[in-house]
Formats: C-alpha cells, structure tokens, sequence
C-alpha cells in the first residue's frame, strides 16, 4: 500500500481494540469495586456486626452482600431500558459513575462503634445502589463491546468482559492482601480496610473518561438513522419472554459459578479450612489469574463449535466437578486449592464467556440491554447471589469442606437440563434490529 494512504481494516481493527479497552478498564473498575466488599466480608461482619459469633458475624456480612442482588433486577430494568433508549455508552458511563459514587461512600462509613445501628443501615444502603448500578454493567458491557465485533471473533471478544471480572477480582484480593501484611491488626480494624473502598475514586474517574471518550456502537448507530429506536423497550420485552426465561437458566448457572469463584472460596478457605487470610488470598488471586486466562480460550472454542455446545459442556461439567473441586480445596495444600480453583474454572470459563454472547445474541437490538438485564438479573439475584450466603450456612451447620458444593451441583443439573432441551444456537446470528431473532428459532 502506497505511503500515507490509510488501511480502513486496519482503522477498524485498531477501533475494535480501542473499544476492547474501553470495555475493560470501565468493566474492571465496575467489578472490582463489587468485589472488594467479599474479600473484607469478615472484617467488615466484625466492624459493622459486632456482639455475636465470628461465624454469625460473617453470615450477617455475606447477608448484606446478597442484599445488593436484589436490587440488581431494578438497576437492569432502569439503566437497560436507558441503554435501549439512549444508547449503550450513556449506560456504561451511568453504571460506573453510580458503582464508584456507593464504592467511595462505603469507604467513609461510620462503624457500629461510632454510629450504632446507623452504621449497618447505611452499609446496606450503598450495598443496595451497587447492586443497582452492577444490575447494567455485565449485560451493558457485552451489548457495547458484541456489537463492536465482527461475527466471527465474537466470542474471543466477549472473553474480555468475563477475564476483567475476574482479573479485577485477583487485583482486590491482592490488595487486601498487601493491607493485610503492612499493617497491624488493629490498623487494619481502625482504617486499613476503607483503602480498598477508596481506591474506587481513581479508578471510577479513568474508567468514566474513557467511556465518554468512545464511540456509540455501530448496531445502535444504525437504530437511531433509522428511526427504530423503541421509546417503551420495557413494555417491548414482553415479546422477549422466551429468550429472557433462557438467559435466566443460563445466567443462574453462570452467576452462581463466578460468585462462588470470587466470594465464596475465600470465605470458605479461612472459615471452613482455617487457612491463614493471606495464605488463602494469595492461593485465590492465583486460581482467579488462571480463570482469566482461560476465558479466551473458551470464546475462542465457542467461535468455532458454537454457544450451544460450549454451555452446556461448562454446565454439565460444574455438575460433574463441583464436588471434587471443593474437596480438592478442602485439603488446604497449596497445590490443592489451585487445582480445585482450576478445575472448577475450566468448565466455569466456558458458561461465562457463552453467557456473554448470548446475552447479545438472543435479543433484537431494540430492547436488548432492556431483556438481557431483566433475564441476567433475575437469575443472579434469585440464584447465583445469595451462594456464598447458601454455601456458608451449608459449610457452618455441616462442618464438611464439600457440602457446600451440592447447591452449585443442583443449580448446573436444573440449568443445563433445562437448557439441553430448550437453548437455540446463537453463533452466527444478525445483531441489527432486523436481522436478530429472539429464542423462538433452533439450531
């Protein structure tokens, strides 16, 4: 090509890139300020729920914890229906701006100590406009970044939401890890744990730029020339009821795997196994760094042999491997952590990142942040949020290392039957209002 004459594939290929990014950064920030609340669950049980057992405490904690995914299906229904509205970069940019705001407030809570039952209200509060603000994030994320993508990398592209999430988890376990070696137990107590929190301020900040930097998507672009954008896509989603009762299925199996992953096992190593914090921080950053890396590869596989069977092999797999996961942890080796973590991510990598682009791929553009967030939400606030919850009553009333496996046994069997029978192949599939199709097709 003749000096100074502009490549357009590669223009567009550094656009892509330049979205992936954008994408990243903002989903980073978005999940790490969600995270970090799991990893303090049980300094903040004893900070804000003091007078009872350490194990009570911690249950109070992962509580409010899963307080906030109730709110997740109000926050998808608003924030989507802004994104089918609007735009999804409005959304995006709304989302992070609200998650950093409750973030930083939580960060300068008074304590139970200084406040009384004050303290706990307000926690619950901030808890609850998190979950509202994350209810858009995930469903947000992979509408603005799918409809980026050229059809045929959809999957390695959306590999990128899901890795950031977990990538954002590792980071904030890493540094309460950092809080934990610094400082004394009473530093940690008194102010150690609103750094966490606080650092939300920063990242909020290059998250928002950066997503008022970038353009819309091309799919929604096109709505708007052509006159199609809904003004009632909450009313509009009653026609989505079949694809949201399949996002349900398979967001249930998806959420409840990745909270397990970023909440649960921590609580479960120090709680069940008593293995030090730092040593079970470090051993879950690990697992979680190889999660990340395996999503790509698990978007890649499901570009060429398609969404369907990449589900439901991740879902019939965490039926299969729950159990021995969470006995391998059980052990409390180094090496059996790791593998236990690993393993459950191989087939958890594969629900995620399928879940991702089918999250796009289900729905007709002009209600799709809408119906997406309703399906996705409703599944984690009814099913994947209240697991580590689930999972720890399971582990304080047994005492065993791998009972608390069997709800996610249950929930895979139930989501990945249901699925089997009922979930269309989406690879391939038009993303323009005129070209998706909602689940009433098969394969």
């Amino acid at each position: 090509m003749a000096q100074g004459v502009q490549d357009p594939e590669a223009d567009l290929g550094k656009a892509r890139r330049v979205v992936a990014l954008a994408t990243a950064v903002g989903n980073f920030t978005e999940w790490f300020d969600f995270a970090i609340y799991g990893f303090l669950a049980a300094t903040l049980g004893r900070l804000f729920f003091p007078g009872v057992s350490p194990a009570a405490s911690l249950l109070a904690s992962l509580a409010v914890f899963g307080v906030a995914f109730f709110m997740r299906p109000l926050g998808g229904l608003v924030l989507g229906a802004m994104g089918d509205r609007r735009g999804r970069r409005a959304l995006l940019t709304l989302s992070i701006g609200l998650m950093g705001l409750s973030t930083t407030l939580i960060g300068v809570l008074p304590t139970y100590a200084e406040a009384g039952v004050l303290a706990p209200i307000l926690l619950v509060l901030l808890r609850c406009l998190q979950g509202f603000s994350a209810g858009a994030e995930w469903t947000g994320s992979a509408a603005f970044l799918v409809e980026h993508t050229p059809t045929n990398r959809r999957g390695r592209f959306a590999s990128v939401v899901s890795a950031t999430a977990a990538l954002a988890t590792a980071f904030g376990g890493l540094l309460v890890l950092a809080l934990e070696l610094s400082l004394t137990p009473e530093q940690m107590l008194s102010w150690g744990w609103r750094v966490p929190f606080l650092v939300a301020v920063p990242l909020t900040l290059v998250g928002t730029w950066i997503r008022l930097r970038i353009d819309e998507t091309p799919v929604f672009q096109r709505l708007v020339q052509a006159g199609a954008v809904s003004t009632a896509p909450v009313r509009r989603a009653g026609r989505d009821v079949r694809a949201i009762a399949l996002t349900f299925a398979f967001s249930s199996v998806q959420g409840l795997g990745f909270y397990y992953l970023a909440t649960y096992v921590i609580s479960f190593l120090t709680a069940t196994v008593k293995l030090p914090q730092s040593r079970a921080l470090v051993l879950v950053a690990i697992g979680l760094l190889v999660y990340a890396a395996l999503c790509p590869v698990a978007g890649a596989l499901s570009d060429r042999v398609g969404r369907r069977r990449v589900n439901l092999a991740g879902g019939a797999g965490l039926a299969i491997v729950s159990v021995p996961a969470f006995a391998l942890m059980g052990t409390g080796t180094a090496a059996g952590v790791v593998g236990g973590m690993v393993l459950f991510s191989v087939f958890q990598s594969m629900v995620s990142v399928t879940t991702v682009c089918m999250l796009v791929e289900l729905f007709p553009a002009q209600t799709r942040s809408t119906s997406s967030a309703i399906g996705f939400n409703l599944g984690l606030a009814l099913i994947g949020g209240p697991g580590p919850l689930i999972a720890a009553a399971i582990a304080a009333g047994t005492g065993s290392s791998t009972l608390p496996a069997l709800y996610m046994v249950v929930v895979a069997v139930l989501g990945t039957v249901a699925l089997a029978r009922w979930l269309p192949e989406t690879v391939g599939r038009g993303l323009d209002a005129d070209a998706a199709v909602a689940a009433g097709s098969t394969r």
